[in-house]
């Protein structure tokens, strides 16, 4: 357990200052691409992260969660790793143009051949990364993660700056993931073999085919949203939403892979040992609604200024749509470890239903629904995660005896917590004089809404208390000791 929060604290500072620098990112690019070139970005990667699933073939997963791995299984993974990559960088490349005549967006079509050259490099660093995951080796891949980071940022606004327009964005992408690859290769734990094999092929496909199930659901998932708003509407909305959905995630951004990072590993061993999950579940739910859903709160009464403090006028259409995605969000976090817990258990195909059932509703909504406004479409995707979540209260009771009325108990004190900052929020940004800037209103307000959640966190006697006073703890003690002068 020690080493599990050492690994997550490291993967916190490394994925927030990563994160930290992509937003900073995001802002600049924001005020020098347009909404339409950020769309046809965003559009194209919807593809790329459908393929990422399948180039996977849930041979990290598998990495992370066998029991006995020996050197014949690795070399087998990295096999079926090397065919799914590379089989399906060819098939991207050979798709792209008639992608870009379904959106009628032919800009499509040199991004995703930039991205789709990615896919020949990525296997070079996946199965070390997924075996330094396993031995909760977060030092050496915060430095893989500072490495990428940086020639993204860099390369990504270079090249935006230079009038390459969404293409600046998939350079940068190439790049990244060339500079991770290479960084990777002093990485690998000792004893890796290098070369790969197949003597092992079926056992990495059989759990894969039941972990691909899930995963490409819930790709799909992701996936709608902008595939239906690119069809229904236009490359413009597409990045409307984009920068609506960026701007409720910026909690997720910043806790990066903080939230998740180690779990599965964590739960399956914890399962092989016979314990209950149902614990685990409990805290690791309650600690992550205890600060997300305060942060979903806050941006939702804050959207305006938010927006327009980091993005600028040019993208105050995508304010309405920040409230239904918000509450779709907050749903989604209050389930987030169930997908996590069932692919822990070797039953990694359970997820799959849930999301599915979101997809088809989704779909469903849209079609019938949507109304052509940003706000429309924000509400289709909401009412369509709503009416999904009995299926995961089902899941976590049968498997998990996590019943209906113990995850309202973890959620509870969240609950509380979110409502008393929420309103003041409200009071304050209904106090301070609209003629301040928009910025200058964010940073006089954060701090008191950082006070008041600590405060409301002490009052409702909330579990992540003990985890705020730890990091302060943490944080005391690396602090230089002040030594009087004599």
């Amino acid at each position: 357990m020690a080493d599990l929060r050492r690994s997550l604290i490291i993967n916190f500072f490394s994925s927030s200052g990563a994160t930290l620098m992509r937003f900073v990112v995001s802002i600049l690019l924001a005020r020098i691409l347009s909404p339409a070139e950020i769309g046809v970005y965003s559009m194209t990667v919807v593809f790329v992260n459908l393929a990422h699933v399948f180039r996977d073939f849930g041979v990290s997963t598998y990495l992370q969660r066998e029991p006995e791995l020996t050197p014949d299984k690795i070399r087998s993974a990295t096999g079926v790793v090397f065919t799914s990559s590379w089989l399906i960088a060819i098939a991207m490349f050979l798709s792209s143009g008639a992608i870009g005549r379904w959106f009628n967006e032919p800009e499509i079509v040199p991004v995703m051949q930039v991205l789709s050259i990615g896919f020949l490099l990525i296997p070079f660093g996946a199965i070390t990364n997924a075996l330094l995951t396993r031995e909760l080796a977060a030092e050496k891949q915060a430095i893989v993660n500072m490495i990428g980071t940086l020639s993204f940022c860099i390369s990504c606004v270079v090249l935006a700056k230079l009038g390459h327009g969404s293409m600046s964005l998939a350079y940068a992408n190439l790049i990244n993931i060339t500079a991770c690859a290479v960084a990777l290769i002093p990485l690998r734990p000792k004893n890796m073999p290098w070369l790969p094999a197949f003597d092992h092929w079926r056992s990495v496909t059989h759990f894969g085919l039941g972990s691909l199930l899930s995963s490409s659901m819930v790709a799909l998932n992701n996936a709608i949203p902008d595939l239906l708003l690119g069809k229904l509407g236009n490359a413009r909305h597409v990045g409307l939403l984009s920068r609506a959905n960026s701007t409720v995630t910026i909690f997720t951004h910043v806790a990066g892979s903080t939230v998740s990072y180690g779990a599965v590993s964590y739960m399956a061993q914890a399962h092989h040992r016979g314990e209950s999950l149902e614990p685990v579940l409990t805290r690791a739910t309650a600690l992550l609604t205890g600060v997300g859903w305060t942060a979903l709160a806050v941006t939702t009464v804050l959207g305006k200024d938010i927006v327009l403090a980091l993005y600028g006028e040019a993208w105050l259409e995508c304010v309405p749509a920040i409230l239904p995605l918000s509450v779709a969000a907050g749903v989604v976090m209050a389930f987030h470890y169930i997908p996590i817990a069932v692919t822990a258990i070797g039953r990694p195909y359970l997820s799959a239903a849930p999301v599915a059932a979101t997809l088809l509703a989704r779909i469903g909504f849209a079609l019938v629904l949507f109304d052509g406004t940003l706000a429309g479409f924000g509400w289709v995707l909401c009412l369509a995660t709503l009416a999904a979540a009995p299926i995961t209260l089902l899941q976590q009771r049968r498997y998990f005896g996590f019943g209906t009325m113990s995850l309202l108990r973890a959620l509870l004190p969240s609950a509380f917590v979110t409502a008393g900052t929420t309103v003041i929020a409200g009071l304050l940004a209904l106090l301070l004089p609209s003629t301040l800037a928009p910025l200058a209103r964010l940073l006089i307000m954060f701090p008191v809404l950082a006070i008041a959640w600590y405060v409301l966190l002490r009052v409702s006697r909330h579990a992540m208390l003990d985890e705020v006073h730890r990091l302060g703890n943490m944080a005391r003690a690396r602090l230089p000791l002040q030594r009087p002068n004599i």
